[in-house]
């Protein structure tokens, strides 16, 4: 569907075929050149001209300007179309057979197999060329001559007659082959600094694939040895916290049975203390002086053990003490990695 969509674009409407040569009128529509003036001829004399398409008018025979993209379009989907069997060019004077042309006659009009080229004229004015079914457009538009020169001013094929007595009389012209010649030139110039171009093109891009090739093997290398640092860190974090769980379990039971230890001894002590109490509280309620003087060893009612709370500091320091010199002694290697 999209082919036959710009097949139909590519299409002039005069000849409903794909364009050769198209050219373009003021009015933005595009011809054949060959076509369009035609086209122009005819409406010669008629006291003005007119677009074949839009009907647009115009005082004076209107300049056509040549289309070149269009022209590049349209011979790119010509190239890209499948053969047909009768697209061939076929002699022209082989009216019983068809037989493939190998030159056409720009003079004669006529395409001629191997056969009617030997018989064929050898005077200058029979220019022979490559097979082509469109003669008419090697021959001057306006003098219906057969196109010998190039005008250099004006960037256009032309006959003998636009040349001694048409408009591009006085210009600067050339032969088809010298201008054609100069312009291969030119091309193969621009072909070479275009190849030369793309090499350097070919060798960027290869260098920078390796380039590229090199980053991702260093990024592969240096993702696994992170990969590596990271899980041995993950590992060693693990059993350092294993490990001070269980310091923090050791300390904990050894400090429980420390306190437990130190728990019943208190406990002991308080009882002692309370039976002194309960003794003094009763000699003060005594009322019999006698009684209260005459009581033995009342000195020891009043003496008490000191140290407890030097016992309570000393095994909270211990276990905090314990507890953080571990930590410092077990954990200077992971400080190590962070850093």
């Amino acid at each position: 569907m999209a082919s036959a969509d710009l097949r139909q674009e590519l299409d002039c409407s005069v000849c409903l075929s794909i364009y050769i040569y198209p050219v373009m009128l003021r009015c933005g529509h595009n011809f054949c050149r060959v076509c369009i003036d035609r086209v122009l001829d005819k409406q010669k004399g008629s006291g003005g001209y007119s677009c074949p398409e839009c009907r647009e008018e115009f005082q004076d025979r209107p300049a056509l300007h040549r289309n070149i993209l269009l022209r590049n379009i349209a011979e790119t989907f010509r190239s890209t179309q499948p053969d047909k069997e009768d697209s061939g060019v076929l002699c022209t004077q082989c009216i019983h057979t068809s037989v493939p042309a190998v030159k056409s006659c720009l003079l004669c009009e006529a395409s001629l197999c191997d056969k009617h080229l030997r018989v064929h004229s050898k005077a200058p004015e029979h220019v022979l060329c490559d097979p082509t079914t469109s003669l008419e457009n090697r021959k001057c538009s306006v003098h219906k001559k057969i196109l010998e020169y190039y005008c250099t001013e004006d960037s256009a094929c032309i006959c003998v007659s636009c040349r001694l007595d048409g408009e591009h009389q006085g210009h600067k012209v050339e032969t088809l082959d010298e201008a054609s010649g100069k312009k291969k030139k030119k091309l193969r110039t621009f072909f070479q600094k275009l190849n030369t171009e793309r090499e350097k093109t070919e060798k960027r891009v290869r260098s920078l694939e390796e380039r590229r090739r090199k980053v991702q093997g260093n990024a592969a290398g240096v993702t696994e040895r992170v990969s590596d640092l990271f899980r041995d860190l993950r590992r060693r974090l693990e059993d350092l916290e294993k490990r001070v769980l269980r310091e923090i379990s050791r300390q904990e039971e050894q400090l429980s049975h420390q306190l437990s230890d130190l728990i019943q001894k208190l406990e002991i002590k308080k009882a002692e203390l309370s039976r002194k109490m309960d003794h003094i509280e009763e000699m003060c309620n005594l009322t019999d002086p006698l009684t209260v003087l005459q009581e033995s060893d009342t000195g020891d009612l009043c003496d008490t053990e000191e140290g407890d709370e030097e016992d309570r500091d000393m095994i909270n320091f211990s276990m905090m003490e314990g507890v953080w010199m571990w930590l410092e002694s077990h954990t200077h290697y992971t400080r190590g990695y962070l850093i």
